[in-house]
């Protein structure tokens, strides 16, 4: 089964890479396909590049890597998504990285779900930088990647993903705490673009016992 990324930016194209690089058939989705045909074929023979609306269609399992702005156009353009699971790895910036422009009492996720109908909405991939995606290799250990969804199973299969990655996946449940991984997102922002720690840092989850 192939997993398709609406979108082929930094973030969409380093998952891309990653998942082609374990085996996995990618099927990229976005406006003007011409525009990416190159740059998607150097991946590989996993990947693939088509229209928004045909990406959709060709898989169960859809990754959400645009701007957050481009959410409610891409959920509403599918009258029933017939119980796919749609991964958002977005956070909804404001204007210049100074925040968020929603939060503590619902999130982009949450929103997401209310006009995705019929998807099982997983919040995952949105909490660290495009490099660490693409390359999830630390000396001291796995980076963490937390993995929120009200639907278990589909929650699961996110986890499996993420792992698959090279993730330490973290199960938060419900959708809810998506409210809490989109402003920790901004933590990773903060500290790799305004306090000058650059991009080659993740955060894990340290075990005692």
């Amino acid at each position: 089964m192939s997993i398709s990324i609406i979108g082929a930016g930094n973030v969409g194209m380093a998952l891309g890479s990653a998942f082609i690089s374990r085996g996995e058939s990618i099927v990229f989705g976005v406006p003007d396909p011409e525009k990416y045909r190159e740059s998607v074929s150097a991946l590989g023979d996993g990947a693939s590049v088509v229209s928004t609306v045909q990406a959709i269609a060709a898989s169960d399992v859809v990754i959400l890597a645009v701007p957050y702005a481009a959410l409610p156009a891409i959920a509403q353009s599918v009258p029933d998504w017939q119980g796919k699971i749609l991964i958002d790895a977005t956070n909804p910036l404001a204007s210049g990285l100074s925040g968020l422009v929603l939060g503590t009492t619902t999130s982009g996720a949450e929103e997401l779900a209310k006009l995705a109908r019929g998807a099982r909405v997983v919040k995952a991939f949105n909490t660290t930088g495009a490099e660490n995606m693409a390359d999830t290799r630390y000396p001291g250990g796995a980076p963490m990647m937390p993995v929120c969804g009200d639907d278990a199973q589909a929650r699961q299969r996110v986890m499996a993903l993420a792992t698959l990655l090279g993730f330490d996946s973290v199960d938060l449940g419900p959708l809810v705490a998506a409210r809490y991984l989109e402003p920790f997102a901004m933590t990773w922002i903060h500290l790799a673009l305004k306090q000058g720690y650059g991009r080659k840092f993740a955060f894990g989850m340290l075990r005692r016992g």
